[in-house]
């Protein structure tokens, strides 16, 4: 059970001393490194130095969501709560995010790891892959078909 508790217990004016503090330990780790800049419609942004839990929860929510509330939310978590109507104001399309989402996500805690070039091919790649698994009909010939070792009678050979 959790219990939240922000003062002593009641119980007299014992303090607990045992207590595991995350917020002191966290606080002596964070070295508070800086996150990459970005410029976008007009507007810089930073990213942060490592991926927030909200946008990892989100992200896992996304893949199997069409709910443009859910995308939302994985962006604020990243850009601000205002930056995906901005964006759509200006005219982003789908493939544009799709960039700066898998650019964002490779770049938060290792930036430099993917250029923008890389991010727009490996979008396509993924795209052309999906369009391809949606177009393959489900009565297409398997690649390795053995071919037909037998002769029509007449096949034009004398």
């Amino acid at each position: 059970m959790i219990e939240q508790h922000d003062q002593a217990l009641d119980d007299g004016d014992q303090v607990l001393d045992d207590v595991t503090d995350f917020d002191q330990f966290f606080a002596e780790q964070t070295t508070a490194p800086r996150g990459l800049p970005l410029r976008l419609f007009g507007r810089t942004y930073t990213l942060p130095a490592r991926l927030p839990a909200l946008y990892v929860l989100q992200l896992h929510r996304v893949m199997h969501s069409a709910n443009p509330e859910d995308v939302s939310r994985l962006l604020a978590a990243l850009f601000g709560p205002d930056a995906l109507n901005h964006w759509a104001e200006a005219g982003m399309d789908d493939r544009q995010l799709g960039i700066v989402l898998m650019w964002s996500t490779a770049n938060v805690a290792n930036p430099g790891a993917m250029t923008l070039e890389q991010a727009a091919a490996e979008y396509d790649r993924r795209e052309a892959a999906k369009a391809g698994k949606a177009q393959r009909p489900a009565t297409a010939r398997p690649k390795n078909r053995p071919k037909n070792k037998g002769k029509r009678p007449n096949s034009g050979r004398r």
